[in-house]
């Protein structure tokens, strides 16, 4: 019996020690930039991109290496993207052109629909400094409103228009992780020729 309870202290207790390490080495949201887009623009049939969506993706790998807003230099340093379906694997085709670029995985971890679980495990986990996140629109407002935000606020409405493929929203968190409103935005891209200089969200 008293090898039994050795060998499970030699297996289980180093594991514990491992996770409880990662977690007081992960920074969750505490200083954090939290950048949001909409993927490319859809072809039609299709799960995939457009011709105009396969040249938006192409820009997004200059335009976040890197991002340069209000005289701050932001650079992704993780790439999330919702899990590939049977309907679409948009998010991820969308940042491929930055992840071979900057040479980083693209993580898809949660559906779209799983908005509450990404938030709950990038408070939990993140480590990075700066996240991008590549969603469906359709939830872009409910994962807004997850980090502690107002999609209406950020979006001129409580969802993303379905015909609005060029914003990106813009969440910093302070260093106790909490949202600062004052200092989240939305930013039109401007990215390609036929990005519409849109600002309202109606």
């Amino acid at each position: 019996m008293r090898w039994r309870t050795l060998l499970w202290a030699l297996l289980v207790l180093p594991a514990l020690a491992s996770a409880h390490h990662a977690d007081k080495d992960a920074r969750g949201l505490h200083d954090v930039t939290v950048l949001i887009i909409r993927h490319a623009e859809k072809a039609e049939p299709g799960n995939g991109l457009s011709t105009l969506g396969e040249q938006r993706a192409a820009a997004y790998a200059s335009y976040f290496d890197p991002l340069r807003l209000d005289g701050e230099s932001l650079q992704p340093q993780q790439l999330i993207a919702t899990t590939d379906s049977k309907a679409s694997e948009r998010p991820r085709l969308t940042l491929t052109p930055l992840s071979s670029r900057l040479s980083l995985p693209i993580e898809q971890p949660f559906a779209d629909d799983q908005v509450d679980e990404l938030v709950r495990s990038l408070r939990k986990q993140n480590q990075a400094a700066v996240v991008l996140i590549a969603w469906h629109h359709g939830h872009i407002g409910k994962l807004i409103n997850a980090f502690g935000g107002s999609a209406k606020d950020l979006l001129g409405s409580k969802s993303w228009p379905a015909d609005v493929y060029d914003w990106m929203v813009v969440l910093r968190f302070d260093d106790r992780g909490r949202l600062i409103e004052s200092r989240s935005e939305r930013v039109q891209e401007h990215l390609l020729p036929s990005d519409s200089g849109r600002t309202s969200g109606t």
